[in-house]
């Protein structure tokens, strides 16, 4: 098994997660298998109990693992489908390793940084070579070069390439080469001094992918290689794409990445063949029309809060020809100012998934506007609990529904706390989560959309639908298309007396990748256009 780490310097969202996903896509089109892994520094066991306002979304796997959203970019980019093991945080180690110590595994010894936490994270890195379903493993490095947090996880990596060889592991390193605007020119000392600091740790990186806002002239690329000890070919270009991430790859191919990669771990590949690629670009890029969709939310001051929600709407775009312009609305402005200023000419309504009562009757509002107005309308998992709120309120008559999460006295508790929640008192991964089947009921829209009677979707939620109003509500036009197998789980709802109304308990946006856009979102960006 060859292994790539991938590590930041200068500063961090160099896109570390996009060009490790997007060296993926290059090695898996040489015909290479390739799997990818994140390494965090950062002490929480993982990321489920953090504000997205401050971390970015939490990406759910299949397994129900909560972890970075650079796995995200991983599963869009490649053809892999992730467990927990490709998300290692520092929390997890010390976790494990103090776990071990309580049992005695050690046997009286000194428990320490070195060699226990350093040799539980090579344990992880190598953990995918049991499984043996990939040639290449790409492992990230969260945070920036120096961070005390983060010194464990390099040095493991010291390690562990002294193990395993220089023929079979190297280190990329991507970086920030500035553009000083008053004196002109693109300036080196930022990233001699990045590698700087890794050389000092024991870490010779093989390749600098130099993120850039100007082209690298011949003497820059010789000034890196000369100072940084890495050859010429090896300083690769990594400039801001004019449209799209989904450029990304063709890019660092332009720049020589894969071969050189190629050639430095003895892999002998074809040429990978990036044409089906480049059209899925060329449609997301040059689309021959537009529409706009507002996506109301409460986290909308970080764009990488709804990072998984804004790709699939690219995705579904792309899939018909059409640019999706997005309209960013807070629900709480919605709150003070009505729906109408916000949402008057918008050709489409998007509701993400959120956590606790802020900005939620701004939300409700936005549901209420696209069902009066028929505007297509697409609710994501709190998203459909703020869609059924709204319909019992204003089109069932039940004054006060609500949700206990929002509402603990509620006269109509709409939405409630799952059963098997109600004695749940730790936050961390204790929601329903992971892939659950839904099935569909036959003759629905959500049964034309996805073209089958059972699907499979990713959940992160602990309160659901309250069945006791299933009868009244379904009385007046409200549609229940998909429940858990055994019918108790309302998983997808619709209108009946609206052109395209559905909303769904689960996380579609998860499963959505550019050349295979996910059905709910392709069908939604259709009804916008027409």
């Amino acid at each position: 098994m060859k292994y790539i780490f991938v590590t930041g310097g200068v500063v961090s969202s160099l896109g570390k997660g996009l060009a490790a996903a997007s060296l993926g896509t290059l090695l898996e089109r040489r015909g290479l298998r390739v799997t990818l892994q994140k390494l965090d520094p950062y002490l929480n066991v993982d990321p489920g109990t953090m504000n997205p306002l401050q971390h970015g979304e939490v990406y759910v796997l299949a397994d129900g693992a909560e972890t970075d959203l650079d796995l995200g970019h991983y599963e869009r980019f490649t053809r892999c489908v992730l467990t927990r093991e490709n998300n290692l945080t520092s929390g997890q180690v010390y976790e494990t390793v103090l776990s071990n110590e309580r049992r005695g595994d050690y046997l009286g010894k000194t428990v320490q940084v070195i060699p226990h936490i350093t040799d539980e994270i090579k344990r992880r890195i190598r953990s995918f070579e049991q499984v043996g379903n990939a040639d290449v493993l790409i492992t990230e490095i969260g945070g920036t070069t120096g961070d005390i947090e983060g010194l464990p996880f390099l040095e493991a990596i010291r390690q562990f390439i002294l193990q395993v060889g220089p023929q079979n592991a190297i280190i990329l390193h991507v970086t920030l080469v500035p553009f000083i605007k008053a004196a002109g020119e693109l300036k080196t000392k930022p990233t001699q001094q990045s590698v700087a600091k890794l050389r000092e740790i024991g870490l010779q990186p093989q390749v600098l992918i130099c993120r850039t806002e100007k082209s690298l002239e011949l003497e820059v690329r010789e000034k890196l290689s000369l100072y940084c000890n890495v050859p010429v070919d090896a300083v690769i270009e990594a400039i801001d794409v004019d449209h799209s991430i989904y450029e990304f790859p063709l890019m660092l191919q332009a720049e020589g990445l894969d071969e050189k990669v190629c050639m430095l771990l003895g892999l002998n590949t074809p040429r990978a063949d990036m044409s089906e690629w480049k059209k899925i670009v060329t449609s997301i890029i040059d689309p021959s029309r537009r529409v706009t969709v507002a996506v109301v939310g409460k986290y909308v001051e970080l764009q990488d809060a709804y990072k998984s929600i804004y790709e699939a709407l690219c995705h579904a775009g792309g899939a018909n020809d059409c640019g999706v312009d997005l309209q960013i609305v807070d629900a709480e402005e919605i709150e003070a100012e009505g729906a109408e200023k916000y949402l008057s000419g918008v050709d489409g309504i998007l509701v993400p998934g959120g956590f606790g009562d802020r900005g939620t009757e701004g939300k409700i509002a936005a549901a209420r506007y696209a069902r009066e107005k028929k505007i297509p309308f697409l609710g994501l998992c709190l998203g459909m609990q703020i869609a059924s709120i709204e319909f019992a309120r204003n089109v069932c008559g039940l004054e006060g529904a609500n949700s206990t999460e929002f509402e603990p006295a509620t006269p109509h508790p709409i939405i409630a706390l799952l059963d098997e929640q109600k004695k749940v008192s730790e936050k961390g991964g204790s929601m329903r989560l992971g892939s659950w089947p839904t099935v569909l009921k036959p003759g629905s829209l959500a049964h034309q959309i996805y073209s089958h009677t059972e699907i499979a979707e990713r959940h992160r939620h602990r309160y659901e639908f309250n069945s006791d109003y299933r009868e009244q509500m379904e009385a007046k036009g409200f549609i229940i298309s998909g429940t858990s197998p055994d019918g108790t789980l309302v998983e997808i709802i619709e209108l009946r007396d609206h052109p395209w109304f559905v909303a769904v308990q689960f996380h579609p946006e998860f499963l959505s990748k550019p050349d295979s856009p996910h059905p709910l979102f392709r069908d939604f960006i259709a009804a916008c256009i027409r």
